[in-house]
C-alpha cells in the first residue's frame, strides 16, 4: 500500500486532519477512498501511521490512528550516487531505481560524453526531485533522497569519505575484492560514480588515476548506464552490509 507524506502539525492526539488540496484530491477524488478505508501516512520524523478514514468533508478529511511506529524502511548506510545524466526516460528510471534502492542523495553529473546539455540538466532538477518523492511514496521509504544541483567530477569527489567509480575500462577488480582490502565504515559516506552511455573519456580516466579513485568492475557483461546503476548500487549495499 503506498503511503502519503504529512506534517506533525496535522496531528491532534489520535486524529490526523488532511487539508492539503493536492493530497485531498488524490486520495478522495482520484483514488475514491471512502470512510472505513485504511491508509498509511509518514511524517517528517519518519513516524509511520496506520489509519482508517473516519470523516470526509468538502475540503478535508479525518483519519483515526490505529497504530504508529518508527519506520525502518531506509538504508542503514550513507550511500550516494553521481551519474552522468542520461536522456529523459532513462534518467527518470535511474532516479526511481536509485530511490527504491535507498540512496540518500542523487547527484546529476556532467561528464565529457554526457548527451544532455548543461542548461537542460539545470532546468530538470526540480522535476527529478518530484520523481524521487513519488518513488518514496510507492516504495514506502522512511526518508526522502535529495536530488542535488548539477555537478562535475572535480567538485563532487570532495564531499564524500569514500568515492568509487564503476567502469569496465582499465580495471579487473570487483567490489568484493576491493572492500576486503579497503574496509568501508558503515557510518561514513559512500559515493559511487556511474558514467554515460559512451563511457568516461581518457581525460576523466586520467583524473581518476591522479586522484587515486578506485575503478571497479561489474563483471564481464557490458550494461547500459541505467542498468549499471542498479547493479552497482545493489553490489555496494550487499558488499558493505553483508560481506
Amino acid at each position: 500500500m503506498p503511503h502519503f507524506l504529512i506534517n506533525t502539525k496535522n496531528i491532534n492526539q489520535n486524529t490526523i486532519v488532511i487539508d492539503d488540496k493536492d493530497l485531498y484530491r488524490h486520495i478522495i477524488k482520484v483514488m475514491r477512498s471512502r470512510i472505513g478505508e485504511k491508509l498509511l501516512f509518514l511524517d517528517e520524523n519518519e513516524m509511520q501511521y496506520e489509519t482508517i478514514i473516519k470523516e470526509i468533508n468538502s475540503s478535508d478529511f479525518c483519519v483515526e490512528i490505529q497504530a504508529k511506529y518508527i519506520s525502518t524502511r531506509k538504508l542503514p548506510i550513507n550511500l550516494f550516487v553521481a551519474q552522468s545524466v542520461l536522456n529523459s526516460d532513462a534518467q527518470i528510471s535511474s532516479i526511481q531505481k536509485a530511490t527504491e534502492l535507498g540512496v540518500k542523495g542523487i547527484v546529476p553529473l556532467y561528464t565529457d560524453n554526457c548527451s544532455v546539455k548543461e542548461s537542460v540538466i539545470k532546468s530538470k532538477i526540480e522535476k527529478w526531485q518530484k520523481v524521487a518523492l513519488e518513488s518514496v511514496k510507492q516504495c514506502e521509504r522512511a526518508d526522502i533522497p535529495k536530488v542535488f544541483d548539477l555537478s562535475y567530477l572535480k567538485d563532487v569527489i570532495k564531499n564524500y569519505d569514500n568515492v568509487i567509480v564503476f567502469a569496465e575500462k582499465y580495471t579487473g577488480k570487483n567490489f568484493f575484492e576491493y572492500i576486503r582490502e579497503n574496509p568501508v565504515n558503515k557510518n561514513s559516506s559512500i559515493l559511487i560514480i556511474i558514467g554515460p552511455e559512451g563511457g568516461f573519456s581518457e581525460d576523466e580516466f586520467s583524473f581518476f588515476k591522479e586522484k587515486n579513485i578506485p575503478l571497479i568492475t561489474l563483471g564481464n557483461l557490458i550494461y547500459r548506464a541505467d542498468t549499471a546503476l542498479v547493479s552497482a548500487l545493489t553490489t555496494v549495499v550487499n558488499g558493505v552490509l553483508y560481506a
